[in-house]
């Protein structure tokens, strides 16, 4: 709908800020200050990255249709309660940060 609406530039937009998440969320896994948050880090960055990689390949018609919601985007309340408590949890893990990797 995105693409219709707003065409390659609003796809393009959308496409660039999920990689920003992404790699965001893997600066945030290197610069955990303990296992645990390093693999919680590592496990929501893996989850959002691949709900946002699966759904945007069925939408181009690459993958079956598998019914994931695209994160922040797409309609359904339980799913953008779940994305935005994972969000909280990886800003809550990058807070704890050394002060140089932020």
């Amino acid at each position: 709908m995105i693409g219709e609406e707003l065409g390659f530039a609003g796809v393009l937009v959308i496409s660039t800020m999920f990689l920003v998440l992404i790699m965001r969320g893997i600066r945030t896994t290197m610069g955990a200050p303990d296992p645990f948050g390093r693999n919680l880090a590592f496990g929501i960055t893996l989850l959002l990255g691949l709900e946002a990689f699966v759904n945007i390949a069925v939408v181009l018609g690459m993958l079956p249709t598998k019914g994931l919601a695209l994160p922040f985007l797409s309609y359904g309340g339980t799913s953008l309660v779940t994305t935005l408590f994972a969000i909280g949890v990886l800003l809550n893990i990058s807070s704890q940060m050394p002060g140089e990797l932020r």
